[in-house]
């Protein structure tokens, strides 16, 4: 495998028609093998940023590279790499868990006799074990969560990209939800984060961005970034290290 980074991201540009510059000259690089988290409030440019590299969203500037393959040019082979968990549930709710994920299988051109077995351990990893010949509309919120990771690792990416994956999961599933993804990590998964719950992504993550109005305010690795600020008092939060880095980080455009 080549040892160019997992994403290498570089002045990063996205204007709407209506005017909105989502994204304003953006450079970043998510080494293999990494848990990085993108963190930022509402509007920030976050799902913007996950649009572009999934080629969901068409950029107005920059380059993208997906281990080292250039979106531009090499769009289908950079897409291999990388299995998507976005914020929406976009499954067909009448079909079986089972099928869904086996049928996944089909578009990268994985045969049946391969993608059975194989979407049948992820989701017994995922603890859907029970569900598998369900019908998907009946799965709780939870359940099609880890329904939907499943479904993005059916072609064993070297890249898997949660956009939000835990919002409105319970506590307790959303801790066995990232052991299994920390396993994916010691296993060489790289895997980019975003997500609101900001004491879990201080725990997980390796390296940490904050995005803030199109912007990057602050990249490095989580040592680097939780030692910026240790000389501010940040009391009157009562929040975790990160938590109050990040408010400062933004408070400034967003007041």
């Amino acid at each position: 495998m080549t040892d160019a980074p997992a994403l290498r991201v570089e002045n990063l540009e996205k204007t709407y028609k209506e005017g909105t510059k989502a994204l304003k000259g953006v450079t970043l690089t998510v080494p293999q093998g990494d848990f990085f988290a993108l963190l930022g409030p509402n509007g920030a440019g976050k799902t913007t940023l996950i649009g572009i590299v999934t080629s969901l969203v068409m950029k107005t500037a920059g380059t993208v590279t997906v281990f080292g393959h250039d979106i531009d040019r090499e769009l289908e082979k950079a897409k291999t790499y990388i299995g998507l968990v976005g914020q929406e549930v976009n499954f067909n709710p009448f079909e079986k868990p089972l099928d869904i994920v086996v049928n996944q299988a089909g578009y990268y051109g994985i045969p049946r006799s391969i993608a059975l077995p194989r979407a049948e351990k992820l989701l017994d990893d995922l603890g859907l074990k029970d569900k598998k010949q369900a019908n998907s509309m009946q799965l709780s919120g939870g359940m099609k969560r880890r329904l939907m990771i499943a479904r993005a690792l059916i072609h064993q990416p070297k890249f898997l990209i949660l956009d939000e994956p835990t919002a409105g999961v319970d506590v307790e599933l959303r801790r066995q939800m990232w052991e299994y993804l920390e396993n994916l990590t010691k296993q060489g998964t790289t895997i980019l984060l975003t997500t609101h719950y900001l004491e879990e992504a201080e725990r997980l993550a390796k390296h940490v961005a904050i995005i803030n109005k199109g912007e990057i305010a602050a990249e490095g690795t989580m040592d680097d970034i939780l030692s910026l600020y240790e000389h501010e008092k940040h009391g009157k939060y009562n929040a975790g290290k990160l938590e109050s880095i990040f408010l400062e980080l933004t408070k400034e455009k967003n007041a």
